[in-house]
């Protein structure tokens, strides 16, 4: 649905997720990172952005867990993803959970931007561009889909010797927190390539964080300490 065959989309990336998509709500789960992570992310996007009544999507929303949350603090939310599975659990759980003011969709962030320009107040994309074949297309189309003045925020994963030890070998081999595969190093994303696609978007770099994991209290939190895991607050230009 929605999907053409030049969408910017891995195959076995969705595989990957759609396998496990019946675990998206268990907070024990292969996603337990993820739940633990969301109120980091929540208050941070949300302190800067001001979600209540505002316009919000939430690009490759997975099962929901942000988008979710996003819906909860009162902005109007929608969750968007290629993985059919993922998305029919986020819609079951909002329908559980009885979530207000969120809709999901499966449809790529290009052939949306392309369908709601300027339409958002805010623009979240957290853990998905290390998962696409051209993550710069993914910036372009977030720029896109924001009204000018308006909020997009990035996560990824920093690519340097570090990030690989402890994102690939210690998240997914050693502390068994991930699913072998979930990342390929390839992919990861140093801050002065997004920030260049940021830039050529549009989009102005504003504020940087990064989150760290200690391991023997399980405990994560934001830091400006950006070498793995890192989370970018950009505003596009009036």
């Amino acid at each position: 649905m929605h999907t053409s065959s030049n969408a910017n989309v891995d195959p076995a990336e969705l595989a990957k997720f759609s396998d496990l998509a019946h675990r998206w709500w268990d907070p024990e789960s292969e996603f337990a990172p993820l739940h633990q992570i969301n109120p980091l992310r929540l208050d941070w996007i949300n302190a800067q952005a001001h979600l209540q009544n505002k316009q919000v999507l939430d690009v490759g929303c997975g099962g929901g867990i942000l988008t979710d949350a996003m819906a909860r603090l009162g902005a109007q939310t929608l969750g968007i993803d290629l993985a059919t599975k993922s998305l029919k659990v986020a819609q079951l759980h909002a329908l559980e959970a009885q979530t207000p003011n969120v809709q999901y969709r499966e449809v790529s962030v290009e052939a949306l931007a392309a369908e709601r320009p300027a339409s958002f107040d805010v623009v979240t994309c957290m853990e998905m561009l290390e998962h696409v074949p051209d993550p710069s297309s993914v910036v372009r189309a977030c720029a896109q889909l924001v009204k000018p003045g308006g909020w997009v925020f990035f996560s990824t994963l920093n690519r340097n010797p570090k990030s690989f030890l402890f994102a690939i070998v210690g998240a997914e081999y050693v502390l068994n927190m991930l699913p072998r595969g979930t990342h390929e190093y390839a992919k990861f994303i140093r801050p002065s390539e997004l920030a260049r696609d940021c830039r050529e978007a549009g989009l102005d770099w504003l504020h940087t964080r990064g989150m760290e994991y200690n391991p023997f209290t399980r405990r994560y939190w934001l830091s400006a300490d950006t070498s793995v895991n890192y989370l970018v607050a950009t505003q596009k230009a009036l």
